[in-house]
C-alpha cells in the first residue's frame, strides 16, 4: 500500500469518529444523521463528476493515479466529512439562519481551500494545482457547492431545519416557590 493511499484510510477513520461527535453534540436525531449521511454520499457521487471535470479542464489532477477522477480511497473520506459539515451547518442554521448558513457557506468554502492547497504543498504527489487565482476560486466553489448539496439532501430525507425537534432536550428546571 501506498503512503497516498494510507493517508485516506487513515483521514476516512478520522472523519467517521469526528461525524459521530458532531452527530452527538448537535444533538442530531437518527433522522438527521442520517440525511446528514445520504448527502455526504451524494457528495462523493457528484464528486466523481466534478473530479473528472476538473481533470479535463486542467484545473487539478492526482499525479498517483492514471484516472480523470481521485483516488477511489478519497470518496469513503468525503462521506462523514461532508455528513459533519452538513450537521454542523444545519445547526447554524437552525440557530441564525440564512445569514448565519451564508457565512458558514464562506467559510467552508475559504478554509477547504486552503487545506486543499496545503495538502498540495504538503504532499505533491497527491494532488497538483493549476497555477492562478481561477483555480482557487473553482475550488472554493466547489467546496461551497458540494456542502450545499450536503445539506440540501439532508433537508429532503430530514425535513426543514426549524421543524426539526432536538434528540437530547434538556429536563425543565423547578423554581423554588418562596
Amino acid at each position: 500500500m501506498t503512503t497516498p493511499q494510507l493517508i485516506l484510510i487513515a483521514a476516512s477513520c478520522v472523519y467517521l469518529v469526528v461525524m459521530v461527535v458532531i452527530a452527538y453534540f448537535t444533538r442530531a436525531t437518527k433522522r438527521r444523521a442520517t440525511g446528514a449521511l445520504i448527502g455526504g454520499v451524494a457528495v462523493g457521487i457528484v464528486g466523481v463528476g466534478v473530479e473528472c471535470l476538473a481533470h479535463t479542464m486542467g484545473w487539478w489532477r492526482y499525479p498517483f493515479v492514471g484516472t480523470s477522477y481521485g483516488p477511489p480511497l478519497m470518496y469513503p473520506v468525503v462521506v462523514p466529512m461532508f455528513a459533519a459539515l452538513a450537521l454542523i451547518g444545519w445547526r447554524i442554521t437552525r440557530r441564525f439562519g440564512w445569514r448565519g448558513q451564508t457565512a458558514f457557506l464562506c467559510a467552508v468554502a475559504i478554509l477547504g481551500t486552503v487545506r486543499d492547497y496545503r495538502i498540495a504543498a504538503w504532499r505533491p504527489e497527491f494532488i497538483v494545482f493549476a497555477p492562478g487565482m481561477g483555480t482557487a476560486l473553482v475550488d472554493a466553489t466547489c467546496w461551497a457547492g458540494l456542502l450545499a448539496l450536503a445539506q440540501a439532501v439532508m433537508r429532503l430525507v430530514a425535513g426543514p431545519v426549524r421543524q426539526d425537534p432536538l434528540a437530547r432536550q434538556p429536563q425543565p428546571t423547578q423554581t423554588l416557590a418562596k
